[in-house]
């Protein structure tokens, strides 16, 4: 395999599977949500603030949680997804709690076809660039889709995170921090319930964190910051240990989980 478009299509196949089992899924909760739990975390929500009034994209949304917690704080958003079941939940679940917002299916590389639109902020986060094969036309999108002075926000697993295989009973360093070149994985079950009977085939690439920086400045975008985190707020790799914030460290602290980004178009 490989043409891009057959990589998305294996992709989009095992996402359409993921979301009958995460919907089900303690992970996600989703008659906590439902309920009016939030499912957005501190990074996000400190960086981005008072959203009310703000319209809000996001990208590669999944089942839409994180959107539908966006528009609950007042934000008129649309999210945007490649798997038409995580959109067609989407959807239902934001008529079943009288919610306002948007949800568009496809390919978050050709948003721009699909919506014209400019937005306050664009957001994305936890587990999305490592789809994509290349980020500068992602980075591109991004800033057609912002307003200027629009903010863009990413909360996301570092790289380093990245280069471990997890499918071995003891994570190993197998793959670059920066991998051109498609990983391909096939396994049982997947992050949000391992004990589903559901085989995940996925492809996936790395992306460095300069490669993340170099994307969005040459799309015109400033970057305000880029920070490191030693903590993940979700229990998704395996040793890790609860901390007294509620999130998940490693045990030895020998490297960030996660990395979080705000940037302006200028």
């Amino acid at each position: 395999m490989n043409r891009k478009e057959d990589y998305f299509e294996v992709n989009k196949e095992t996402w359409n599977k993921k979301v009958s089992v995460h919907a089900k899924s303690e992970m996600y909760d989703l008659n906590a949500f439902k309920a009016g739990k939030s499912s957005l975390k501190s990074y996000e929500l400190e960086a981005l603030g008072d959203v009310s009034g703000k319209s809000l994209l996001h990208l590669q949304c999944h089942f839409g949680q994180d959107t539908m917690s966006w528009s609950r704080l007042g934000a008129k958003c649309t999210g945007i997804d490649i798997s038409d079941e995580g959109i067609k939940l989407a959807k239902e679940l934001n008529e079943e709690l009288g919610l306002d917002a948007q949800f568009v299916c496809c390919n978050v590389l050709n948003t721009s076809d699909h919506l014209k639109e400019t937005y306050d902020i664009v957001f994305t986060s936890y587990g999305t660039i490592g789809w994509l094969p290349n980020l500068k036309p992602w980075g591109r999108m991004i800033s057609e889709r912002l307003k200027p002075g629009g903010v863009f926000f990413i909360a996301e697993f570092h790289p380093i995170v990245w280069m471990f295989d997890y499918l071995s009973d003891t994570p190993k360093m197998t793959y670059c921090y920066n991998q051109a070149e498609a990983i391909y994985e096939e396994y049982e079950g997947t992050y949000a319930d391992e004990s589903s009977n559901m085989v995940s085939k996925e492809y996936g690439w790395n992306h460095g964190l300069g490669e993340v920086v170099t994307a969005l400045t040459e799309a015109g975008l400033h970057i305000e910051y880029l920070a490191e985190h030693d903590e993940s707020p979700y229990d998704v790799f395996p040793n890790l240990v609860a901390t007294e914030t509620g999130n998940f460290k490693t045990n030895d602290g020998l490297y960030p989980l996660i990395f979080t980004l705000k940037a302006t178009k200028v």
